[in-house]
């Protein structure tokens, strides 16, 4: 398989590319949802979530991205289901240390990795520090009851203090009334490493579902200013 992700400098010196989209929790209608051309798709492998993924993997295009959503899950198990789905990124949404990713990506050279941090209104960033060398992007998510898919938006105005030049997604309880908001933010200078969106249960019908009318209004809207 072709792992084609350009390094963190190469894309820097190239400018920083579009904002990407991706659609997290994905289950019911994969094909509808790939069909809009994202460039993520998240799959869900934590048992309690109501978008766990246990069914087949549909056919997509290789320019969808597949990620795998794990939350404090077995080196093996990851491995797992990295080779079954044949998946490009491991997101982790759990408690997992430096020291966890830093053994994932020995296990695993040949897939990037996300690390997930859970905002409210302020977040002392030099947690960050430890990460830096073993993950390739973060994303910054709401904190509250749930390892994600809350459908609430945390204070973007923490981001003025982002310290990193790593990229990272945007998440937590983005959706289509949203969309000022977004452009607005995309403006700022903390935004200057902001490498995708990711949109979950404000997009859905019931769990795992998408509203795949309401996903091509966001998109036109915004990724095709």
């Amino acid at each position: 398989m072709n792992y084609y992700y350009p390094n963190q400098n190469e894309a820097l010196e190239a400018g920083l590319q579009r904002l990407r989209l991706k659609v997290c929790g994905m289950n019911k209608n994969t094909s509808a949802v790939a069909a809009l051309t994202p460039d993520y798709l998240g799959f869900i492998f934590w048992e309690p979530s109501k978008r766990y993924f246990n069914t087949a993997m549909p056919d997509l295009p290789h320019t969808i991205k597949k990620v795998g959503v794990f939350v404090d899950a077995s080196l093996a198990e990851v491995k797992e289901k990295v080779a079954e789905f044949q998946l490009l990124l491991v997101q982790l949404h759990g408690q997992e240390s430096a020291a966890y990713c830093q053994e994932l990506k020995a296990l695993l050279p040949q897939i990037k990795i996300i690390k997930v941090f859970s905002i409210r209104d302020t977040f002392n960033f030099k947690v960050l520090q430890a990460y830096e060398s073993v993950c390739d992007h973060y994303l910054f998510d709401t904190k509250g009851a749930l390892p994600g898919g809350n459908g609430y938006r945390f204070n973007w105005d923490t981001l003025k203090d982002y310290p990193s030049t790593k990229t990272y997604f945007l998440s937590g309880g983005i959706g289509l009334a949203d969309t000022a908001a977004l452009l607005e933010f995309l403006k700022r200078p903390e935004a200057k490493y902001c490498h995708a969106v990711d949109v979950n249960s404000t997009f859905e019908v019931e769990p795992g579902l998408k509203d795949i009318e309401q996903l091509k209004a966001f998109k036109t809207m915004w990724i095709e200013q």
